[in-house]
Formats: structure tokens, sequence, C-alpha cells
């Protein structure tokens, strides 16, 4: 079936805006990837009652939170009292949202070490009429969750609101290739630590070496329609050896897990309980029924790349790779992904089984894709440079097209999406930066793309 004999709309971006927030944001490639736009920066860029916000740093260091209306084309901008503290482009600012209390809250600057947090007056998102936008409007900049600390070795924050209201924040507790998961919630006045979920222990083994010691990746953490919170992740070992060459990148597998309890408990793809957060029992790489997509680590399989759920609840998800052939074993993962690299879309099928397809698209760069669905559950992968492809459900995903060759947007490589404004607007909206060279700021936007109505 065709999206045509079905009667539904074709997957179809129409661009709308483009707005610029910085003249000249802060610029350094550090991990091939710009600390104004990484792909795990949840949410860098959000919408809420009728006003879009979004975070970056200025040419000067300076952390900045603005926002405009919904329609609007001027954003305004509060700088705040944080300054990045080194050229590390896992330093993201993220930012979230508690519906319990109207507050706006942000974490940023970290890089397993100690984090920064700062958080607005209650009610500022509920009614922003009401509250001036200035500095005023927020508190100090802390290095706990309001009092709560958590860890020396913080990093990938990551704000998931809950279905009733709560704010949740995942984070990485350790450091790359030995870290574990862990989940913090706040009720409207009190941050609570849930603890950790994962375990970076265990033995992964591969025809070239072993490895005891890893961490779990998330290419996201979100909430469905009906409560449902959902997970893929991708294992990173410590370990070189298990890979064929040293030059590539030890990630392996594409897995998933979910929770029906905000997060308290954790399942695997066949409905058993697999960890039990702050338990004894957490989600390790020797567990079962963990693995939907089996790939080995000679094939430099991004991390952190990304998911999203459906109308029916089902998972999606959006990884990429160096297929097979291209190179069976990758010896420097940025030039091969950029050579050889290409996105799949991994999705859950409503009889239980799981379905992959290639984008045929190739990626250009070593950088990630984003995944979003439509209303009526089109696909779109917005690849690096602002590329966006996009595939109809009526065609079983199997009409992957390119929609939108990102021309004129300069674009340097990954985005940060607007998960709401998609969800509650139909509107694609992604903030961007454009290419520049060694340290030299280059301007910061945010585009708009309309989405079949």
């Amino acid at each position: 079936m065709t999206a045509a004999t079905s009667g539904l709309p074709a997957p179809e971006v129409t661009l709308l805006d483009r707005t610029r927030l910085d003249a000249g944001a802060l610029y350094f490639v550090s991990y091939d990837g710009l600390v104004n736009n990484n792909a795990f920066q949840k949410h860098g860029l959000f919408t809420y009652r009728g006003h879009q916000y979004a975070a970056w740093y200025t040419a000067s260091r300076e952390a900045v939170v603005a926002r405009r209306e919904q329609a609007g084309r001027t954003w305004s901008a509060v700088t705040l009292a944080h300054r990045l503290k080194s050229d590390d482009s896992h330093n993201v600012v993220c930012m979230g949202f508690s519906r319990a209390d109207g507050r706006l809250h942000l974490n940023l600057d970290s890089h397993s070490d100690g984090f920064f947090y700062v958080r607005s007056v209650a009610g500022l998102l509920d009614d922003p009429a009401a509250t001036p936008w200035t500095p005023s409007a927020f508190g100090p900049v802390l290095t706990t969750l309001d009092g709560l600390a958590l860890t020396g070795e913080f990093t990938y924050p990551q704000f998931i609101a809950t279905p009733e209201g709560r704010l949740q924040l995942a984070y990485r507790v350790g450091v790359s290739g030995d870290g574990r998961n862990a989940l913090a919630e706040y009720d409207g006045s009190t941050w609570t630590a849930l603890g950790e979920w994962t375990s970076s222990t265990g033995t992964y083994t591969t025809a070239h070496g072993s490895s005891t010691a890893r961490n779990m990746y998330l290419h996201g953490i979100d909430y469905d329609t009906s409560g449902r919170l959902h997970a893929f992740f991708t294992w990173r070992e410590q370990n070189a050896a298990v890979m064929c060459d040293s030059g590539g990148i030890a990630n392996h597998d594409t897995g998933y897990v979910y929770s029906t309890d905000r997060g308290r408990t954790w399942r695997n793809d066949a409905g058993a309980v697999v960890a039990t957060t702050g338990g004894p029992d957490t989600v390790a790489v020797t567990g079962g029924g963990l693995v939907v997509d089996p790939l080995g680590p000679d094939h430099s399989l991004m991390n952190q790349e990304s998911q999203w759920t459906d109308s029916a609840g089902l998972p999606h998800a959006v990884v990429s790779y160096v297929p097979g052939r291209f190179r069976r074993c990758t010896t420097d993962y940025v030039a091969d992904r950029t050579a050889h690299g290409r996105a799949f879309h991994l999705r859950k099928t409503a009889s239980g089984g799981w379905h992959k397809t290639e984008i045929p698209v190739a990626l250009g760069s070593s950088q990630r894709t984003k995944l979003v669905l439509d209303r009526y559950d089109n696909a779109y992968a917005v690849l690096p440079h602002g590329r966006i492809a996009g595939a109809s459900r009526a065609s079983g995903y199997t009409d992957w097209t390119l929609l939108y060759d990102g021309a004129g947007l300069d674009a340097f490589g990954e985005v940060v999406i607007d998960e709401t404004r998609v969800r509650e607007g139909n509107v694609l909206s992604f903030m961007y930066q454009e290419k520049s060279s060694g340290t030299t700021p280059s301007p910061l936007h945010v585009v708009d793309f309309g989405l079949p109505a």
C-alpha cells in the first residue's frame, strides 16, 4: 500500500520560517561535534503553552536561554550567571519543564564531573506575560539539584516530563566505558534520587577479545500517550580488544527496555522484569531478551541517536553504522562513517516483531540522525547537515526518500529537535549552527517546517 491508495497524506515538509538566535554563537569542534548542537541535548529547544524556548552558549561562553511566541519571529534572551568552563562538546545546556509548578529547569556544563543547575520561579511557563523575562526570573546557579547532590561523575542529562506533571532527570554516573544510568525525580517541590538502573559489569566477548566494563548509551527516554516509558540503547565497551581495529568505536547491539511504573522497574521486549531502579537487579550486558537488533563492534555503530513512539505506542528508532557491504572492519570511525555510513529505521511491528529498513541517503558525516513521526505516523529522519528524509506508514516505511536537501542552511552537522512542537503543533522545528572554522563564532538558527495537516 502507498500513501495515495491509503487515503492518508504522504510525508511532506514545507519550509515555513527561519529565525536567528545568535549572530555569532560559541564555536569549537570537539568529539566531532558542537556544544550548541548535540543530538543528545534534550531539550535544547522545546515548546510549551504557546512559547518556544532555546538555550545555548554565546561567543563569550555565557549560558543563555531565550523565548519567543510560537508564531513570532523575535527571540528575547536572558543571560544566566554561568560561563562554559571547557571546550568540550559534551557540556551542553538541557532544559526541562515541570507542569506541577510551571518552572523551567536547566542542567548544563558537565562531562564526567559535576553539573550546574538553574531553575526559574514558579509559574514562569504557565503565564509568561505575568512574570518579566529577566535574570530575576531565575534562581542562583547551583551544583546540586536544589540541595540534592547526585554524583561527581555526571554526564548526559535528559529531562523527561511525566504524564502527571512531574519532571525526571536521566543521567550517567561514571565515565565512558564504565558508567551506569540513573534517574532523579522532581514532584513540584523536591528532587529525589531514584537511583541507578543499569550495570557496567559483566563479560562481553567477540572473536577479537573480551571486555569486563562498559556503559549503556541511551538513544532516548520518552513516555508514550499511555504512560509507558521507552528506552532504546547501545553498549560501549571499555576494552578496545573487542574490535577488529582500535580505530573503530566499541559500540555494539541495539537494545530496548520499557517501564510501566515511571521508571521504577524495567522490562525487556518480552515483558519480563530485568531491573529495579535503585535496587540490586540492573540492566546488564549479560541480561536476556534485551537486544532487538544485533550488531558487533566492527561497524562503528553510533551511540545516542534517536527514538520516537507512534500513535499506537509502538517504539521506533534510528541507528546508524557502516554496513558490511562497504567494510566489515572499520579502522577510522569518523572517516569510515563519513564515507560509508548509513542510517536505518528500526521499529516494533503490531505483531510484536522488529523490522529494520535502510534509509537510502548517504550520511556524508560521522554524526547522528534524529527521528520524528507526524500525526499520521509518517516517519522523518533529520540527517546531518539538516537534510530531511521521509517514509509513509502506509508503505510499511519502505518508501524512504529525500524531502529536503538542506540547501541554504550551511548546517555544521547534528541538529536539536523541538520534540514537543512536533507532537503538539505539527511543526518540525530544529536548532542548527552554521559551519565555521577553528573557534570563529557562527550564526545559530531555528528553522521551522510544516508537516501534513
